[in-house]
């Protein structure tokens, strides 16, 4: 990825695919980021592609234990170098998802969803036959990701939902991210999304 990234970003979800996908695209609609996770894994091991053409590795991301909402998740450069990790925090997440994102040196950014009770009316009103393909235009839950050091909201990511996909858009709140934190918050993201679409 090229730092820093231009935002807003645009992480589409592919729920027409037999193995979930997600493709990252900056603000200038380049495709920055991809990942397709293999099905019916016990044990997740994703790796994350440059684009959708998968010719070149950029991370791989490790879990610590067999399916657990409560996994950790590690993220590793082509070089095996440790860059980061998130980890949904048990009980607390069962109402308001939350995610904690750290990089080499410690605790980064939580990941905090802001109005868990959008995520209840989103989840029935896609239920309902027709009506369900546009719950999108009427109720986007939201997700703050907060520094771990002043609490203050640097990112936005808000769910939108498209007819064959979930999109999720990511805003920068507080101006250039150091390049480290912007690869752990956005692997974490993506860890994220992919969790929160299996509690649907």
């Amino acid at each position: 990825m090229q730092h820093p990234l231009q935002y807003p970003l645009t992480l589409t979800f592919k729920i027409a695919a037999l193995a979930p996908q997600i493709s990252v695209t900056d603000g200038t609609g380049r495709e920055i980021l991809y990942v397709r996770q293999k099905l019916l894994k016990l044990r997740d091991k994703i790796k994350v592609f440059s684009d959708s053409s998968q010719s070149q590795e950029l991370y791989e991301i490790n879990a610590d234990r067999v399916i657990d909402f409560s996994a950790l998740f590690t993220f590793t450069d082509s070089q095996g170098r440790v860059v980061g990790s998130v980890q949904r925090q048990g009980m607390r997440s069962f109402w308001r998802a939350t995610y904690d994102i750290q990089g080499p040196g410690g605790n980064l950014y939580t990941i905090v969803e802001e109005q868990p009770w959008l995520k209840v009316i989103d989840h029935y009103v896609e239920e309902i036959p027709f009506v369900g393909m546009f719950t999108g235009l009427f109720f986007s839950p939201t997700y703050g990701l907060q520094r771990a050091s002043t609490g203050q909201t640097d990112l936005r990511i808000t769910k939108q939902r498209r007819v064959l996909s979930r999109t999720f858009t990511i805003e920068n709140l507080a101006g250039p991210l150091p390049e480290h934190e912007e690869v752990a918050t956005l692997l974490g993201i993506m860890i994220m999304v992919l969790h929160e679409r299996r509690r649907e």
